[in-house]
């Protein structure tokens, strides 16, 4: 632990009174005022004399001045490093919230939930096991929406996935819009080489104006390694369909997965999909790499606060100088 100054160059200025005082010549006490004041003649010794202040007042006056300067120069406390593991990864989900995500075909516990619900139990406990990462939500249906940038906030992307709910983006699915968005973003705000695009769906592309094969272009050009899944359990019969009329198009999911390095995932169950998350650790391994982090107190407003006290002081005494003329002046008068 040790104490710095940010601007150690600020104190240059603690000479500058000094080269005030000795390079610039006295202000001249002007004579033969319009207005002829005796009392106000009488204080012209006392301002002269202000050229030659009191010693009190002249060392007071320079520690006002070496404070302010101390203050200017950010004196901080910075304490002992502390080691922080950095994945150096940027991760992006995108989750679907088109109206076939209602469909009750998931079990968590011992209750028949929706697919949005079970998605939350699983991603929410995804989320909050990427330490280190930085991670992102999108939410899409019929148009797609950045809900959280990529951030280490993942309590609060966390929650915006939990506040999420179905049709809230539309009762579409629009795939093509969602991979693109991300794309935008990871471009925008990555900081890592490691950027990935985890994509959950249960249809297939039918709305947005971007096609998911172009924007599978987009996402290999930018080196962005998208990883889907196919989320929902198995047709009820040979013609089932999802709502909508829609089946899961696994033929394109994996063709997006595979043309940009990742990887396509089926999860026809809640243990699928953690089994499928819980993979996903594997295939984007941490790294190795550390960060130093030194904890910074600022503490200027000490110096600053002693300076103004010192400054009141100076003023009260400045004061007492005057009332005790006029008070000497008063009595002079009076007798």
């Amino acid at each position: 632990m040790s104490l710095t100054l940010a601007h150690l160059w600020a104190l240059l200025a603690l000479p500058l009174p000094l080269l005030v005082i000795r390079l610039l010549p006295p202000a001249p006490v002007t004579e033969g005022a319009t207005l002829h004041a005796p009392l106000l003649l009488d204080l012209v010794p006392i301002m002269q004399q202000q050229h030659q202040p009191p010693p009190l007042l002249r060392w007071l006056a320079l520690l006002a001045w070496g404070l302010l300067v101390l203050a200017a120069a950010r004196p901080q406390w910075v304490g002992e490093p502390i080691v922080l593991p950095v994945t150096g990864r940027d991760l992006m989900l995108a989750v679907d919230l088109s109206g076939s995500m209602s469909e009750q075909d998931m079990v968590v516990g011992v209750r028949v939930v929706d697919r949005l619900t079970a998605v939350k139990a699983v991603a929410g406990d995804f989320i909050s096991q990427r330490s280190g990462d930085r991670i992102g939500l999108i939410l899409f249906g019929s148009q797609a929406y950045l809900q959280a940038p990529l951030t280490f906030d993942r309590d609060t992307v966390r929650r915006l996935l939990f506040e999420s709910v179905v049709g809230l983006a539309g009762n579409e699915t629009a795939i093509g819009d969602a991979i693109g968005l991300a794309v935008k973003h990871l471009r925008a705000q990555s900081m890592s080489d490691q950027s990935v695009l985890i994509l959950l769906t249960d249809g297939v592309n039918n709305a947005g104006m971007l096609t998911p094969e172009r924007a599978t272009e987009l996402a290999a050009q930018a080196g962005i390694r998208v990883y889907t899944i196919a989320f929902g359990g198995e047709p009820r019969g040979p013609f089932a369909m999802g709502l909508g009329g829609h089946p899961i198009d696994e033929a394109s999911l994996k063709a997006i997965a595979d043309a940009t390095g990742g990887r396509y995932f089926r999860a026809r169950n809640l243990h699928e999909l953690q089994t499928i998350y819980a993979a996903m650790d594997e295939l984007e391994p941490l790294e190795a790499d550390t960060r130093q982090l030194r904890p910074t107190t600022e503490l200027f407003a000490w110096p600053l606060a002693a300076a103004l006290f010192v400054s009141l002081v100076l003023a009260a005494r400045a004061g007492n100088l005057f009332v005790g003329f006029f008070a000497s002046q008063h009595q002079k008068t009076g007798s």
